[in-house]
């Protein structure tokens, strides 16, 4: 598997970078504890354009100043209170393009996603949606800022190829009050995939 390049990340077409994600690989490696899931559905947020987006017109604040540090940038943040969510920082430094990652297939370390994320018993929610996919891997607020390219967060390509027959496209989940943006093709995903969030996923 080779560790996808700065030259990935560094381009300034958000959109194809969300959807070439899909069927990549993320791999952790915290404490020598190494879990990877395959990106089977993410979302594009193109910063300052984009009303979806926390960069939307140019705000920065602590919050969101991750989003603005460059390609290959790791930005997490706290929805909910609760719910810690992984993002993909694409493009050239300050401008905040960035790709949600919403949900992953399990490869290495179930038994460890599981007590990560105190499951008994294995099913599809344990990587099903941003928030289970980020706890499942160990990634929180704290890893935020983390270059890509290093050793602790990285995306692989195994060569694993998602054809357009296996291609969904669709509007972004959860952004109804971001007016016209909400209807954006902006989510890809991998169709009939059962950790794929649930509407729709055909």
């Amino acid at each position: 598997m080779k560790k996808l390049p700065a030259e990935f990340y560094d381009r300034p077409v958000v959109v194809t970078i969300a959807k070439e994600l899909i069927g990549k690989i993320i791999v952790t490696k915290f404490d020598n504890v190494v879990t990877s899931g395959r990106i089977v559905e993410s979302e594009a947020y193109i910063g300052l354009t984009d009303r979806a987006s926390h960069s939307f017109g140019g705000r920065r604040t602590a919050r969101n100043e991750h989003m603005y540090a460059g390609a290959g940038t790791a930005y997490v943040y706290i929805c909910y209170g609760m719910h810690h969510l992984f993002n993909v920082v694409t493009n050239k430094k300050d401008i905040p393009d960035a790709v949600l990652i919403r949900a992953l297939e399990p490869i290495k370390g179930i038994d460890q996603m599981m007590k990560r994320t105190g499951k008994k018993i294995f099913d599809y929610t344990l990587t099903k949606g941003p928030g289970n996919a980020a706890k499942a891997l160990g990634i929180s607020k704290g890893h935020s800022g983390l270059n890509l390219l290093k050793n602790e967060i990285f995306i692989t390509d195994d060569g694993y190829e998602v054809t357009k027959k296996i291609m969904g496209i669709s509007r972004r989940i959860g952004v109804e009050s971001s007016g016209e943006a909400a209807l954006l093709p902006y989510r890809f995903y991998v169709k009939g995939n059962p950790f794929v969030s649930s509407y729709p996923n055909k």
